[in-house]
């Protein structure tokens, strides 16, 4: 009987002790979990906005109906911190506003690159996120694809080499063709980098900084493409830092021009005029051009870079798209100061019969 009472003792002691043991241990602290929301340092196709900088000139391929041409200049400039863009017409109904900005997307930041204006007068606007990025020390490579169909709809891709830019569209003709194809290519020389390096500096670009949330934008839409003007999420009246120049010209007395024939406006960053020659060197400094009929004595260039300009206007008389004997031209460096956001005029006089 006593070994019995013993034994019980000595079990109660034990399972005391074990629970007093168990009870020091510290209790297992739960795993804490965190929620990290996307990083604006990690900016997917960041590289592309400080490369683009400056005024490009080069051949355009196309196979749209304006079909290809020998040079297409674009000057692109930083409107921000984040952003850079150009703005070029070729005719009264013919015009294209690039951009590309910092922009968040299905929780991530990525460069967006917006491509919009008229084509035949008909107004279209197109948000494309980059979507492959490769980077090397002579070469980099950035491809923008159509936010909601992907690849298969429209994507464009934006390639440096040296001192070169390359820029190729593809597109499935409004869902005609089961893959995008070759819409146009253009392949460009920089030409000069002065013009945009005031607002470089005013700017400190680029910056890590966002300038559209998309998070929503697009949700339940076909396509992030617009047409017409309903429904852009970032028209470019919303455009920032950017202004409006009207530019008139006339004949002088001696001069009788034919309507059906073109004149040519022409602005550039560097005066052409140097006594009585053109500097054909700062011909690398054109900014904006377009072309229109004769008796179309005026054009406001929207959407244009702050900045000192000279204009020139040229009556091509014999119609060949360029500056040659016989030509009338307006032979003095007319010049001018936009500044942000703001609204001017100048005007300037055909005198002058090139020899």
């Amino acid at each position: 009987m006593k070994l019995i009472t013993t034994a019980l003792l000595t079990l109660v002691f034990s399972v005391i002790f074990i629970a007093c043991k168990k009870k020091k241990e510290p209790e297992e602290i739960p795993a804490q979990t965190t929620t990290t929301g996307p990083n604006i340092n990690n900016t997917f196709g960041f590289g592309v906005l400080d490369k683009l900088k400056g005024i490009w000139n080069g051949p355009v391929t196309s196979t749209t109906a304006l079909g290809s041409y020998p040079e297409w200049i674009v000057d692109f400039r930083p409107v921000s911190s984040n952003q850079i863009s150009a703005k070029n017409e070729l005719d009264t109904l013919n015009d294209i506003h690039m951009s590309f900005f910092i922009a968040l997307h299905d929780n991530e930041y990525k460069v967006c690159f917006r491509n919009g204006g008229s084509f035949g007068g008909m107004k279209r606007v197109s948000y494309f996120l980059a979507d492959s990025v490769s980077e090397t020390s002579t070469k980099s490579f950035y491809r923008f694809t159509e936010i909601i169909q992907g690849k298969s709809r429209a994507y464009t891709e934006v390639i440096f080499s040296n001192d070169s830019l390359y820029i190729k569209s593809y597109t499935n003709v409004y869902g005609t063709l089961p893959t995008a194809t070759p819409h146009m290519s253009w392949t460009a020389k920089l030409q000069d980098t002065t013009a945009c390096q005031p607002a470089v500096t005013a700017f400190s670009f680029p910056q890590k900084v966002m300038t559209k949330n998309f998070s929503t934008t697009f949700d339940g839409m076909p396509e992030s493409i617009f047409y017409g003007v309903s429904g852009d999420p970032y028209p470019e009246t919303a455009q920032p830092y950017l202004g409006n120049t009207t530019i008139n010209y006339s004949y002088s007395g001696a001069y009788s021009p034919v309507s059906t024939n073109k004149v040519f406006i022409l602005i550039t960053t560097q005066p052409l005029i140097s006594g009585f020659t053109i500097n054909m060197a700062n011909m690398a400094t054109r900014s904006r051009y377009v072309i229109l009929s004769a008796n179309d004595l005026n054009f406001t260039f929207n959407y244009m870079h702050p900045g000192t300009y000279y204009v020139y206007a040229l009556y091509d008389t014999d119609g060949n798209n360029t500056f040659n004997s016989g030509d009338w031209v307006s032979a003095t460096n007319t010049t001018f100061t936009l500044p942000a956001t703001g609204t001017i005029s100048a005007s300037t006089v055909i005198n002058f019969t090139i020899p």
